[in-house]
């Protein structure tokens, strides 16, 4: 899924170098990874019934194996882009990517379910260090906002041709191989980018970083992966003494971890960008509209093999319209965000997905889901291109990796979460709908079911009829969780966003808004002195 752009800030004396075409080759090897990353996704929702079907997994160990990767790359984002700050971002970008071929030789070839949640693991984690180092490389490498512009959309853009292949290219590899070759897509697409990042890519560290505070690592950690866990096991099987023992734990934590990073002169998590209403609004939009989008987008896939019976090649042509519906979104919705504010073109958005969820709620078959689908991501499309945005540009250059790493948490948490909330519910109608007096393993999943059903003498069909119905129930019970997310969301960013100006407006008016959207709590102006006594060059977003 695409996101992010970002604003740097320099003296209005310094002439920004425009780049050449070693910057533009380099560009060109980031958005490899890039694309992979969304890529990845599209080819494990396809390859879910196959893997189903070989693993035996539970409802609960499919859950981990598709959100596991969301919730890793959440909770070890912020880490990895302050680390790139501190050790290079280009060295940061060579170890993901590195690490990335090997956790995807693990997933290929995993034996059992567990294997395949721990390479998944550590996939996440390797992701984590490479997104934030690709999007904080191309803030540095081009200093001309145009170019910048150019650059950031064409990493956009590079997100969306990965969701659109992933389907097309994982479909033509699961009609001739195993479900382990979707995983291996990922070899090719890193090995040039460890072959050449050291000759197109510049080494880029914050000078004033300081030592990585190991302690604050730990804090953190501590803090995000409980309520990460207290979220998922809610989510699965409703609030239980597990869950809440996570949450008081991670609460707990997290008031450690601010106290740490209030007292740090060179703190781990820049805090005080939080002082900005369009920082803190920003995050919670990509949370929330991200786990709307993913909480149908991750069924979809499923509901066009498993109930419309199309082979995965066919699936992923069908999920071609809703890949269409995103890149038409991410292109228009900077040319719209020039003119008129941030808040009402992703509140418009928003608004435009609400009617995708209400046709996947009250319909079925292959073409109104698709349809509904591409109706749905056009409009969250808005989100994921002015998110990262508005969220990056209150950083200064040099906290660049650490501020978009901040923001595709937010992205990527809400990711995991679409999964774990939404499809969580949806297993929940699921079982449901599934007869009383069927086999365990078909109430666990669609996959199961259908395998239990070809082991029946007699009444397989009627289980096969009655599992489909309740997966398509599912569906749609999911679709309308998402539509409230949708409205919540578009509740906040009315409130948290409307102030922003269109991308376009000149430089006074960027300060006046710094003015009132940061608080006016003491010290809160000598915090904020040195970011606004800079003029800001916008790229496609605002502070």
């Amino acid at each position: 899924m695409p996101h992010g752009m970002a604003m740097t800030s320099r003296t209005p004396s310094q002439t920004p170098l425009r780049a050449g075409a070693r910057q533009w080759l380099g560009l060109a090897v980031l958005l490899l990874p890039v694309a992979l990353m969304t890529a990845d996704l599209g080819v494990l929702w396809l390859a879910t019934p196959f893997l189903t079907a070989d693993l035996r997994p539970t409802g609960t160990e499919l859950l981990w194996i598709t959100d596991i990767y969301g919730f890793l790359t959440a909770g070890t984002l912020v880490i990895m882009g302050t680390l790139g700050d501190r050790i290079g971002r280009r060295k940061l970008l060579v170890i993901g990517s590195a690490g990335f071929v090997v956790a995807s030789f693990a997933a290929a070839y995993a034996p059992d379910p567990q294997t395949l949640i721990a390479a998944r693991a550590l996939l996440g984690v390797a992701g984590a260090a490479v997104l934030p180092s690709t999007l904080s490389l191309i803030s540095h490498m081009f200093a001309d906002p145009r170019q910048r512009a150019t650059a950031i959309a064409m990493w956009v853009t590079a997100l969306s041709v990965g969701l659109a292949a992933g389907p097309i290219v994982g479909g033509a590899l699961l009609d001739s191989w195993w479900w382990g070759s979707v995983f291996l897509i990922g070899v090719p697409v890193m090995v040039p980018v460890l072959a050449v990042a050291r000759m197109l890519l510049p080494e880029y560290r914050d000078p004033s970083a300081g030592r990585l505070d190991l302690l604050s690592v730990a804090l953190f950690l501590l803090a995000v992966l409980p309520l990460v866990y207290g979220v998922k096991s809610v989510a699965g099987h409703g609030p239980d003494a597990s869950a809440a023992v996570a949450f008081a734990a991670g609460l707990a934590f997290t008031v450690v971890f601010v106290r740490r990073q209030n007292r740090l002169r060179t703190p781990f998590l820049e805090l005080r960008l939080f002082r900005h209403r369009a920082f803190t609004g920003a995050l919670l939009a990509l949370l929330l509209g991200m786990t709307a989008l993913n909480g149908v987008e991750y069924l979809v896939p499923q509901y066009l093999q498993a109930v419309a019976g199309r082979s995965p090649l066919e699936a992923g042509l069908w999920l071609l319209p809703g890949a269409a519906g995103l890149v038409a979104g991410s292109q228009l919705t900077p040319v719209l965000a020039r003119r008129v504010r941030p808040a009402y073109v992703l509140s418009g958005g928003l608004l435009v997905s609400l009617a995708g969820f209400a046709a996947m709620a009250l319909t079925d078959g292959v073409v109104p889901v698709a349809a509904a689908l591409a109706v749905v991501m056009f409009g969250v499309a808005p989100i994921s291109v002015l998110g990262t945005a508005l969220a990056v540009g209150s950083a200064p250059p040099e906290k660049a990796g650490a501020a978009a790493a901040t923001g595709q948490t937010a992205y990527d948490l809400g990711l995991a979460l679409g999964i774990a909330v939404t499809g969580s519910v949806a297993a929940a109608v699921y079982r449901g709908g599934v007869p009383s007096d069927a086999p365990a393993q078909a109430r666990d999943t669609l996959g199961a079911a259908l395998e239990a059903a070809g082991r029946m003498p007699s009444d397989g069909a009627d289980l096969i009829s009655a599992a489909r119905e309740a997966f398509t129930s599912g569906l749609q019970t999911a679709a309308t969780v998402s539509g409230v997310f949708a409205l919540v969301t578009v509740a906040l960013v009315m409130t948290l966003l409307r102030h922003v100006p269109p991308i376009a407006a000149g430089p006074q008016a960027q300060e006046e808004r710094t003015e009132t959207e940061t608080e006016t709590e003491p010290g809160a102006a000598e915090a904020d002195a040195e970011p606004r006594g800079r003029a800001s060059a916008m790229t496609h977003g605002g502070r």
